[in-house]
């Protein structure tokens, strides 16, 4: 596997600091070229459900070998995918002798609701009346 990944969002900042949420602070634009990095990972069909099986796994682990059953597509192709994932910060993995065997990372699965999370009672924006019209 290639040693090139993504910076993960947060990896050097404190807890918090990182990824305002989204309705509460304009992302800047290093955030947002982050943050676009992820989720272009996950604008995959195919990544989703790879992500879905690791992350629904009892044990929370699964190796490569049953993953690729999953799909009708080549091993490489697999590795691709799960390649993308890892760079992303969303997975990671470990060789075992012949094997890989991949894990959730539950800290960047938790930045990601972080972010997309409406602080808790905030009231949703009144949509009676149309933008920009005087009240």
């Amino acid at each position: 596997m290639s040693n090139q990944e993504f910076v993960v969002l947060g990896q050097d900042d404190a807890a918090g600091d990182c990824c305002p949420a989204l309705l509460t602070t304009p992302l800047d634009e290093g955030q947002a070229v982050e943050l676009a990095k992820v989720f272009k990972a996950l604008g995959d069909p195919v990544r989703l459900r790879l992500l879905s099986m690791i992350a629904s796994r009892a044990g929370g682990e699964v190796c490569v070998c049953d993953l690729t059953p999953a799909f009708d597509l080549s091993q490489p192709t697999i590795s691709h995918h799960l390649k993308l994932l890892r760079q992303a910060g969303l997975i990671d993995c470990e060789r075992r002798g012949t094997w890989v065997y991949y894990w959730l990372v539950p800290e960047m699965t938790d930045r990601l609701a972080a972010i997309l999370t409406r602080p808790a009672g905030e009231p949703l924006p009144d949509r009676t009346a149309p933008a920009g019209a005087a009240s």
